[in-house]
């Protein structure tokens, strides 16, 4: 994933009839790392802590990243469920979620992208002091989204945070599938080389200090997308991301599912902020969609 975004709750998911089943959380030591751009940073995981770890169904496969306070270190074998019921909360390691850039499990690498403003927040300060060897523990995969090889048309749309998952994309695109794709960054230093089979036209948008998602609306809404057949990803601030949303279900009639489209993060919080007022930021959307459509049909 590009930047700190949020995800699903870091809870385990339960077991049939009750109960629940222990995660597993895989241990990635450094190989190598490569600043892609000014402000992204490319950080390779193996090791034989990724034994057991596999992707490849999903563009948008996500990893959790398991960050300890400074000065904590937890015994192994890490178990986050132990480490809960022993230590304070404040000495929990705190989740931040990133997408999946690359998956070879030939070489058992995890490739990941991280976005880097300075000393602000967990995961991109790590990145940018990763060194061979290091270590991290995380959990995932998980993910939903892959291009529809029955779809006619696909459009990719979305800020820094969603760039890794719209690159993996791309490289999934069926063969000569017509595809738009936008992606806004700061600006043009932030530009990279993304390879596909797909007849994509990529329109980078430059925000130039200006407010994060706002040319995304613009592209977005001057499109001419065909009747039907479209198969949409659209991912980043949850505050472009709603009015996108919005735009693409009410007034492009496009069906839920045939669309990828939620907020990665939302200004003003961090991950663990947003993840706590997120289930209920997306029934105030879904709401306010249901009503909208009653009112069109």
């Amino acid at each position: 994933m590009a930047t700190e975004r949020p995800g699903e709750t870091a809870e385990r998911p339960a077991r049939r009839g009750g109960g629940r089943r222990p995660r597993i959380a895989h241990r990635g030591t450094v190989v190598r790392t490569e600043r892609i751009t000014p402000h992204m940073i490319r950080v390779v995981l193996g090791g034989e802590g990724l034994a057991r770890f596999s992707a490849g169904e999903f563009t948008d496969h996500y990893v959790k990243l398991l960050f300890p306070p400074a000065g904590v270190v937890y015994p192994e074998p890490f178990d986050l469920e132990e480490i809960r019921a022993r230590l304070p909360r404040e000495q929990w390691p705190s989740t931040r979620t990133y997408t999946v850039r690359a998956w070879d499990p030939d070489a058992r690498e995890l490739t990941i992208d991280f976005v880097h403003h300075g000393d602000r927040g967990l995961a991109g300060p790590w990145a940018a002091k990763a060194r061979p060897g290091d270590r991290i523990w995380f959990f995932g995969p998980g993910g939903g989204y892959a291009p529809s090889p029955e779809a006619d048309w696909h459009l990719l749309a979305g800020d820094e945070s969603a760039l890794p998952a719209i690159a993996a994309s791309l490289e999934r695109v069926p063969p000569g599938a017509p595809t738009r794709v936008f992606i806004e960054v700061e600006g043009p230093a932030e530009e990279q080389a993304l390879d596909t089979p797909g007849d994509a036209r990529i329109e980078w948008l430059h925000r130039d200090g200006g407010e994060v998602g706002r040319a995304l609306v613009r592209a977005v809404r001057a499109l001419d997308l065909p009747a039907d057949g479209v198969h949409a990803f659209v991912h980043g601030e949850a505050e472009f991301v709603r009015d996108l949303r919005r735009h693409l279900r009410v007034e492009r009639g496009i069906p839920l599912e045939r669309l990828s489209i939620s907020g990665y993060w939302r200004r003003g919080r961090d991950e663990d902020g947003w993840q706590s007022s997120k289930r209920e930021w997306n029934r105030m959307i879904e709401e306010e969609e249901a009503k909208a459509l009653a009112a069109a049909s």
